[in-house]
């Protein structure tokens, strides 16, 4: 089982963030093909936490951002190749869903990824959309 870590982003160090950057341009950017401003300013905004979780690398990360309506949102889920199937998404969503404070959570999740959502308690809250050529459909998990 991969190590998982958190961190609000302005903690991390250089070469940590470069890696969760880096992956997500890897995967997003490259492998899907969909040229989109992934660093968005989102990152440094206070109280926004990175998740990760690898063996001496970054294989899988996602970012938690609290709202300014009191909503907290999951966002840039995302695993390597490498490491699909050996369920560090799933690690990762359990760690952060435990760091909410909010009673709802919120996401964009690719379409096809709707029933993994559904695997946390997210359901979905509106109709689909297109988001960078791919797919989409908003989610949220209430407690």
């Amino acid at each position: 089982m991969a190590s998982v870590f958190s961190a609000p982003t302005r903690n991390l160090d250089i070469v940590t963030l470069h890696e969760i950057l880096r992956l997500r341009q890897d995967v997003f950017v490259v492998e899907q093909g969909c040229a989109y401003g992934d660093i968005d300013g989102r990152d440094l905004e206070p109280g926004t936490v990175q998740f990760w979780a690898g063996e001496g690398s970054v294989d899988a990360t996602l970012r938690l951002l609290r709202e300014p309506d009191g909503t907290e949102r999951i966002g840039r889920v995302v695993t390597a190749a490498r490491a699909r199937g050996t369920g560090l998404g799933a690690q990762l969503m359990e760690a952060a869903l435990a760091e909410t404070r909010s009673p709802v959570v919120v996401l964009g999740a690719q379409a096809h990824l709707e029933q993994w959502y559904g695997r946390f308690g997210f359901v979905r809250s509106g109709e689909d959309y297109m988001e960078d050529t791919i797919p989409h459909v908003p989610m949220t998990r209430t407690r």
